[in-house]
């Protein structure tokens, strides 16, 4: 698949946490299932979707599709894995409020991986974004931060699972995608994320109701974008890629408030505004640069 340009991988960019964060308003209409079912279900469909999109574009064994993978695939797949199960166990464990926070250190974590590992340097515009992002996060969940008990502390330290992950995966995605498909790491990812689940999923209470909503998910929610977002971190730099994630948890909160009538606390959209306005800056700043540079070229 062609390297997308910059516009297109930025528009892709915005579209998969913009299904990402579609993941509140569905799962408020499940009857029975919950918790580590609801992870279980949605990451097999995500698998069966992915597997079925492969085998219909590459018309080949999906067994050499995986195969090919190398290291870098393998790698991918088990950061997935670990993004779409470690957050679902810190809930267990600690309110939505310090996930989220911890969650949000991924831009920042990504940043120095991409320095150290990828030797990119990273525009002062991306700190001065990555740390106003973070400041917004901040301002959405403090006043939800419940102190750590023991049990807390083992759901935050889960929770802190996910941002590595995410930051391991883009630079997996920025070294390794060049060369190497890395869609199929999505299905490792679903598959591992399904076989972990699934001895606490059981036994299953879903209704036939509620599976229709999971495999949307499992789709829309998850599958899809995942794909997306591999396509779109070809033309996107790393921080770039973990900052515009942040909009899964920004649009969150507002596709409740649209669908369900639940109006977010004013610290929550107060905090959004100021996360947006950090990404919109980054990437107006970068477009700017991006002309000069033309320009100075002519």
């Amino acid at each position: 698949m062609q390297q997308p340009s910059h516009k297109t991988a930025l528009v892709l960019m915005i579209i998969a946490p913009t299904m990402w964060s579609t993941a509140g308003v569905l799962s408020r209409h499940l009857e029975s299932a919950r918790g580590f079912e609801v992870s279980f279900w949605r990451s097999f469909f995500a698998a069966i979707f992915v597997a079925g999109i492969l085998a219909w574009q590459h018309k080949i064994n999906l067994g050499k599709k995986l195969i090919g993978l190398g290291r870098y695939g393998l790698a991918s797949g088990f950061m997935w894995a670990a993004m779409f199960t470690c957050f679902m166990l810190a809930l267990t464990m600690t309110t939505v409020a310090n996930a989220l926070i911890v969650e949000s250190f991924a831009p920042l974590l990504t940043a120095i991986f991409a320095w150290i590992f990828l030797a990119e340097k990273i525009p002062r515009r991306t700190w001065l974004a990555i740390f106003v992002a973070f400041a917004g996060m901040l301002w959405m969940f403090v006043d939800g931060f419940s102190q750590l008990d023991a049990r807390g502390l083992i759901g935050v330290m889960l929770a802190l699972c996910v941002p590595f992950a995410v930051a391991a995966n883009v630079i997996i995605l920025k070294k390794g995608g060049q060369h190497v498909d890395l869609i199929p790491a999505v299905l490792v990812g679903g598959i591992l994320s399904a076989a972990l689940m699934l001895p606490f999923a059981l036994p299953f209470s879903a209704s036939l109701h509620d599976l229709v909503i999971l495999a949307t998910l499992g789709v829309f929610q998850l599958g899809l974008p995942c794909m997306i977002m591999v396509h779109a971190a070809k033309g996107l730099t790393a921080p770039e890629i973990s900052l515009l994630s942040l909009l899964e948890v920004v649009l969150g909160p507002f596709w409740v408030w649209l669908a369900i009538g639940e109006e977010p606390a004013k610290a929550t959209l107060l905090g959004g505004t100021v996360v947006l306005s950090a990404l919109i800056f980054n990437e107006v700043m970068a477009f700017r640069q991006e002309r000069l540079s033309k320009v100075q070229e002519k």
